[in-house]
Formats: structure tokens, sequence, C-alpha cells
């Protein structure tokens, strides 16, 4: 089971994602346990696969709607799905490169694999259960999923 700490690690990651990239904070709400069944995935999803000490995924999914208005703040026309795509890999690969540092070079982490529209593709362990981050930036709502042991 992830500790506090160790939650507040992601939480702090993805708010200053927001306030580096968007120049925009983003408010997290409180994380939690999901209880049956997988967690929400929206139309992008980032996937990050997690090795070494911690195993797992990482993965932060978003509504095509928010990544139009991020891309947008951080001055880019080309508002393509390839762009959405990217974003999303990136968010995640940053918020768990920072989650590494924290953790240490036993935190292995993956390139990220994007999923664009096929939710089905989006998997958490089965023997594991996922936390969910509730990300709130502007109007729009993301979450971003841990699921390590």
């Amino acid at each position: 089971m992830m500790s506090d700490l160790e939650l507040a690690t992601f939480v702090e990651g993805t708010t200053r994602y927001f306030e580096a990239t968007a120049n925009q904070a983003a408010t997290v709400g409180s994380p939690y346990l999901v209880q049956n069944g997988k967690p929400t995935v929206h139309e992008f999803t980032g996937m990050i696969s997690i090795a070494g000490k911690r195993r797992g995924v990482v993965y932060f999914t978003a509504p095509r709607p928010m990544l139009t208005v991020l891309l947008m703040r951080m001055g880019e026309t080309e508002l393509t799905e390839e762009n959405m795509a990217d974003l999303v890999g990136e968010v995640a690969n940053t918020i768990s490169g920072n989650a590494r540092r924290d953790f240490g070079k036993d935190f292995m982490i993956s390139v990220p694999q994007v999923v664009a529209g096929d939710t089905d593709r989006v998997t958490t362990p089965d023997n594991v259960r996922s936390f969910v981050i509730p990300i709130n930036w502007r109007s729009h709502a993301a979450q971003l999923v841990v699921c390590l042991e």
C-alpha cells in the first residue's frame, strides 16, 4: 500500500507541472482508492510502467477539451491528435520522473505509452488497488492514477 508521503510526491509533481507549463496552477482533489472496477479513463492517456523496488503503472488521463486548452496555453497552434497524445505522454513522463527523483534509482520508469481513444488498452495490475488523484484545471477535470505494489 502506498503511504500518504508517497502519494504527496505525485500530487506535488502534478501541481508543479501545471504551474510550470501552463503558468496556471491546477487544483488537486483528495486522492482516493478505487473500490470496485477500474479507474476512469478519458480520450487520451499517457501510461508509465514502473519497475524496481515498486512495480505497477502510473498514468495521466485527460479529455480532449482540456488538452486543447493546455496546448493553446503553451503557444501550440497545431491542435492535432498527435500533439495531444504527445502532451499526455509528456505529463505522465514528467510527473513520474519527478517521483523517481524522490523515490531513488530503484524506481525505474518506462518511456510513456500513449493511448488515444481505445480505453480498453489502459490497464492496471489486477492484484493492486489504484489511487486516483483528481486534477482540476480551469473548468476541466483529469486524473492521475497511481497503481503501485
